[in-house]
């Protein structure tokens, strides 16, 4: 089979393809023909060890797991002995989370600790990789973290992007007003999406806005809790999935108020368990179409760097899916 290996750090193109054996299940796994696979901005920083200090847990001279990859989606092929809730021809998707693997033809997952659910019917494969990677980070940020609520206000930074276009779509759904933060290229998109306030972050500035937001939430790690800490109301939260060392000291700074917070979480560090849950709440949203997956680009496996390097452009809408076979509507 083929998979995307990345054998040390550096620029998009130490990627390779390789061929390679196709794995075979252990007792709890299962083997699935992989149809599409998320490409994300985490990936890259796999790919870069960039923060430095993400080598900690990702190897510090070079990738623990070489083989490329989260977010996958496919059909069951293979059963390890001990598995009895999926059978050959289940479609499912999922996320390896730090076992990684995913850009691959071929994955094996562990039906105990992964994520992993069955794709809904009016989902194609390429529609059902990203899920975890922007739908799950905001729902785990937005709602189980933050608590957002029915006409709570919530700014949106990085709007366009997987996780924005997801978090856009979250709080819609429970009512909440949304100002989402992007260029004037993506505002009619975000505006489709359910954005109640649009902000050109090149000539508008949300902190001008004081006292006005329940939730700062920012998907790109581009802002900080000092800058949204005046346009933050008595008790709101600026929050992000990316971890910067300014972050963890707003954090500690604000850990024991009851007043404005600093907080990061990696959604990812979650018990599959708890992110299976959140998928179980997502569901119905995804199914009558009140939830969708946004793709801006579609690659082959052979195209792996030149997906990498339009990632690094910043000018990704939506979500990156690598196209692993053609059966895409099955």
């Amino acid at each position: 089979m083929k998979a995307v290996y990345c054998t040390k750090y550096g620029a998009p193109d130490v990627l390779e393809v390789k061929e390679i054996s196709i794995p075979q299940p252990k007792e709890n796994e299962i083997l699935i023909k992989n149809h599409a696979s998320s490409i994300t901005t985490a990936d890259t920083i796999m790919r870069t060890g960039t923060p430095w200090f993400t080598r900690l847990f990702m190897g510090f001279s070079k990738p623990k797991k070489p083989i490329m990859g989260t977010g996958y989606a496919g059909q069951v092929i293979g059963l390890g002995a001990n598995v009895k809730t999926y059978q050959p021809g289940d479609r499912v998707y999922g996320e390896t989370t730090f076992c990684f693997g995913a850009n691959a033809e071929y994955v094996c997952v562990d039906v105990d600790k992964s994520i992993i659910k069955s794709i809904p019917t009016s989902l194609k494969y390429e529609e059902a990789a990203p899920i975890c990677d922007g739908l799950l980070t905001s729902y785990n940020l937005l709602i189980d973290k933050a608590s957002l609520k029915p006409n709570q206000h919530v700014l949106i930074i990085g709007a366009s992007g997987s996780v924005g276009s997801a978090a856009i779509q979250i709080a819609k759904n429970i009512g909440a007003e949304v100002t989402a933060v992007c260029s004037e290229t993506n505002a009619e998109m975000v505006r489709e999406l359910g954005a109640d306030h649009h902000l050109d972050y090149n000539k508008d500035d949300y902190t001008h806005n004081l006292n006005c937001y329940d939730v700062v939430y920012d998907t790109v790690g581009k802002s900080s809790f000092a800058k949204a800490k005046n346009s933050l109301k008595t008790r709101g939260i600026y929050l992000s999935p990316v971890l910067t060392l300014t972050l963890l000291g707003q954090m500690l700074l604000t850990a024991k108020t009851k007043r404005k917070k600093a907080q990061f979480y990696a959604t990812g560090l979650e018990a599959p368990k708890v992110l299976n849950h959140f998928l179980d709440k997502l569901k119905p949203f995804i199914e009558m179409g009140k939830i969708r997956t946004v793709i801006d680009r579609r690659y082959s496996i052979e195209e792996i760097s030149d997906a990498h390097a339009y990632i690094h452009t910043g000018r990704k809408k939506g979500n990156v899916v690598l196209v692993h076979s053609q059966a895409l509507y099955s």
